[in-house]
């Protein structure tokens, strides 16, 4: 098909992530030079901009502008939750029509993709000609055709070097510590605690993800294992944690009404209610059992700044840029939609593609961490596990160590 000549409109939508605005950007520089593309608006937060006609002009911003932009953590187009309803699509239509929209380039999560699903099919049923494209984003790595997606790199980045960080803290006085990750479904962030351990005792000690059914018994059983071999324990848990039922932990050991959005996502750890429940769980099996007389503990929530930390990792800056521009190369070739996303080619050395995949194949569906990533115990990662993260968060900077062998002779 021939290129279509129009405007142009990005849009960021959900939780923002370190290298977010890299991926409008990309989809901005990719078109800048092309002639048939009228003009490049930002729709300032979400699809609620296109509805109240708030718009930017990203073309007059300049590529020296926008690339600072583009390593900025969180997004400067702003966001929203905001699922549309078949009203707001109609709504939305007019829109693209009143400003000559002909390309439409959502950058988001599964709830993105899912609206966006619901926008090109409005789209669709009227016979108005859309180039409509997702590109991939989300620091939970749930999307489903991705072998890993933007944002996840630099938070797992934050993540392992959070709790290789307060491992080392926790070893000057021991006890216990639990932090917990974000991940509903998907235990991806939190298993990338493990991508900072340096030695065979390093925490965290036990890793819990929303993959394997989580037993509260079974795991003061665990801690305490582990307790009694290093006096202390280092504790990864996400957010979403079940049991056997499906019923969140949170849930079952909080007598609070659990909120939820639009999109029906409960909130889960933004309070560290599971933080704090878990250690008191803890704190009454350990000193019951006898295994301390009183347990120095602390629980801790992550929350937003694994998202928002300014450290992007290289590899994870690169291909959001580079997934960005690609989105915007598919659409000028004359695909009609899809979804960008990132695919492994090999591991060593690490190298990946990007691919155009069916939007109907992401929206509204969730990728998982593999079962080979998660041992059988469910309380930990894998090898497998490690060899897949650990190109992605790039290099941590080396911790020393004392050489304790070499003690002075009492006198």
């Amino acid at each position: 098909m021939s290129i279509i000549k129009g405007n142009a409109v990005v849009f960021t939508q959900g939780g923002p992530t370190a290298v977010i605005n890299a991926s409008w950007v990309g989809v901005v520089l990719g078109l800048m030079d092309v002639p048939e593309i009228t003009g490049i608006y930002g729709s300032l937060n979400g699809i609620d901009g296109i509805l109240h006609e708030n718009f930017v002009d990203l073309r007059a911003q300049g590529r020296d502008r926008l690339i600072a932009v583009s390593k900025t953590p969180a997004t400067a187009l702003l966001s929203t939750r905001h699922k549309p309803k078949d009203e707001e699509n109609q709504k939305m239509l007019e829109m693209f029509k009143k400003y000559n929209i002909r390309y439409v380039f959502g950058a988001g999560g599964n709830d993105t993709s899912e609206s966006l699903d619901l926008m090109n099919d409005a789209a669709k049923a009227q016979g108005f000609e859309l180039r409509l494209f997702h590109v991939a984003k989300t620091v939970d790595n749930d999307l489903m055709e991705n072998d890993h997606t933007p944002g996840y790199a630099s938070a797992a980045r934050y993540v392992a070097n959070a709790f290789r960080g307060v491992d080392m803290d926790n070893k000057c006085f021991g006890g216990v510590y639990l932090g917990v990750c974000m991940g509903r479904h998907a235990g991806f962030l939190t298993a990338a605690s493990a991508l900072g351990r340096t030695t065979p005792d390093s925490g965290p000690h036990l890793v819990y993800v929303p993959e394997k059914a989580f037993d509260i018994d079974r795991f003061c059983r665990d801690v305490e294992a582990v307790y009694n071999k290093y006096d202390r324990c280092v504790i990864a848990v996400s957010e979403g944690i079940e049991d056997k039922n499906g019923v969140p932990i949170l849930q079952l050991l909080s007598a609070d009404k659990l909120e939820a959005d639009s999109h029906g996502n409960v909130q889960l750890s933004g309070t560290g209610a599971l933080a704090d429940a878990l250690v008191d769980k803890l704190k009454s099996y350990l000193q019951e059992r006898g295994v301390v007389k009183k347990l120095r503990a602390r629980g801790d929530t992550l929350g937003y700044i694994q998202r928002s930390f300014p450290d992007q990792s290289s590899v994870d800056y690169e291909e959001t840029l580079g997934l960005g521009e690609f989105a915007a190369k598919k659409a000028l070739e004359g695909n009609i939609d899809g979804s960008v996303a990132i695919q492994r080619v090999s591991d060593d050395p690490y190298k990946s593609e990007y691919k155009l995949v069916p939007l109907k194949s992401v929206a509204g569906k969730t990728r998982h961490l593999p079962d080979a990533h998660v041992n059988a115990e469910g309380n930990n990662v894998t090898e497998a596990f490690i060899k897949w993260g650990k190109p992605l968060v790039g290099g941590l900077y080396p911790f020393g160590l004392l050489d304790t062998n070499r003690m002075v002779n009492k006198q």
